[in-house]
């Protein structure tokens, strides 16, 4: 094959504090995270054509799909729901960039997710970053245009290192912070195994209408607390304080009493509630509590570090 006429990789993303409060303005500290999907596009031999495929982590394939050009309707797919949701995606790019995929060429397009999709790291946000590249497209617009949300994981996909992410009305506020905690040793994430699907939340936190107001200013002061904790006991306090506010709001129970009552820590759900990864807190370094999860039947546990490392583009 040919070598591709475009590359980018887009960072997957983690959402520390500001979960749902996000949406009305709330300040949330997020984390771009080591893993992420690469995406590729090649020229193809047949014009007016895209051709679509999308890689797991070993390799083999997960999507397939075959696109008119240039209007984008689905002549062939491995599975419709997702060929319908990729074409969206792909129109809204085109909405804004009426050049994009237009002319004779053909395209194959492969991604390649380094993660398993249903640790809810992003595999929706790290696409439409890529894609809006590729356009060279405003992917915020993309993605209040299809997904919703509040557009931090968009913010992570190309971002150094962690970020304080907020809505100004429509307008996204992105700002670079350092964040480094000396007690990182002693912090992980485990995942639940149940992805949440992060729309049916959204929708779920809409249903409460104006009473979230009143928590903005508190969830604001929660992220900037959490950044600002120079030891783990600060840190911890603020993890408890924060999951109590959401879960009495939400009227959801927390993580920690489902699944880690005896855990002598503390325990945060991220993002979407009730099954994508949650941050753990605790007095012993985190490889050493591993055990205590893996007991529990959790058996994906990522340290801070291996989170976090950055990789190579």
């Amino acid at each position: 094959m040919l070598a591709p006429v475009f590359a980018t990789r887009a960072r997957g993303k983690l959402l520390l504090t500001g979960e749902y409060f996000v949406l009305d303005g709330a300040q949330a500290l997020a984390l771009p995270v080591q893993y992420g999907q690469t995406l590729r596009v090649f020229p193809f031999e047949e014009k007016g054509k895209l051709t679509w495929i999308s890689r797991k982590p070993d390799g083999n394939p997960w999507f397939e799909a075959v696109f008119s050009l240039p209007d984008l309707d689905v002549l062939q797919h491995s599975e419709e729901k997702t060929a319908e949701t990729l074409s969206g995606i792909l129109r809204a790019l085109k909405a804004q960039k009426p050049d994009f995929l237009s002319g004779d060429p053909g395209f194959y397009v492969e991604t390649n997710n380094d993660f398993p999709r249903e640790w809810g790291l992003g595999t929706s946000s790290t696409l439409i970053a890529a894609l809006a590249r590729w356009a060279e497209a405003d992917p915020y617009r993309v993605l209040f245009d299809t997904f919703g949300g509040s557009g931090y994981d968009i913010a992570c996909a190309y971002a150094d290192g962690p970020i304080l992410y907020r809505l100004d009305g429509a307008v996204p506020q992105v700002q670079s912070v350092v964040f480094e905690p000396a007690f990182a040793p002693h912090l992980g994430f485990v995942y639940l195994g149940n992805k949440q699907n992060s729309r049916e939340g959204i929708a779920r936190y809409r249903a409460l209408g104006e009473s979230v107001s009143q928590h903005i200013a508190a969830v604001s002061l929660l992220t900037r607390q959490m950044l600002q904790a120079t030891d783990l006991r600060a840190f911890m306090e603020v993890m408890r304080t924060h999951e109590q506010l959401v879960a009495q709001t939400l009227l959801l129970p927390r993580a920690m009493d489902l699944y880690f009552p005896d855990f002598p820590g503390e325990v945060k759900s991220l993002g979407a509630w009730g099954g994508d990864f949650v941050l753990v807190a605790g007095e012993a370094p985190f490889e050493s509590m591993k055990p205590y999860f893996y007991q529990k039947g959790f058996d994906t546990c990522i340290t801070w570090q291996a989170m976090l490392q950055d990789r190579l583009f």
